[in-house]
């Protein structure tokens, strides 16, 4: 079955992944939430860009922003980065057969004995 939406939400998530400065975010959110100035602190781009980018994130849905006080802090979508995983071990599964199977078809032909 194809499901166009969950295609559209994976073009979305794979194409916000494709930008390193994204993926590094990404890998610092996995370490708990920040804010947009502590995300900031490790690049030599401006907090505005650092902004674009978590919008970008946003709305592939990998990322979410909550209020506390003053705070606004950035945090990972664990539901999303399952999604991705998800779609990704299908086709690792898959392999993963083929080459069961290959292994089996080598070995058995290794046991008979040659004429």
């Amino acid at each position: 079955m194809h499901d166009d939406a969950n295609d559209d939400r994976l073009d979305l998530a794979f194409t916000a992944l494709a930008d390193p400065v994204r993926r590094r975010i990404v890998a610092r959110l996995s370490r708990g939430p920040a804010t947009v100035n502590e995300l900031a602190e490790p690049f030599a781009i401006t907090k505005q860009a650092i902004s674009k980018h978590i919008q970008v994130l946003e709305h592939a849905g990998l990322v979410t922003r909550t209020r506390d006080a003053q705070r606004r802090p950035v945090h990972l979508n664990p539901a999303r980065l399952e999604m991705l995983t998800a779609w990704i071990d299908r086709y690792r599964l898959v392999k993963e057969q083929q080459f069961r199977d290959l292994d089996a078809v080598l070995a058995g032909e290794s046991a008979d004995p040659k004429p």
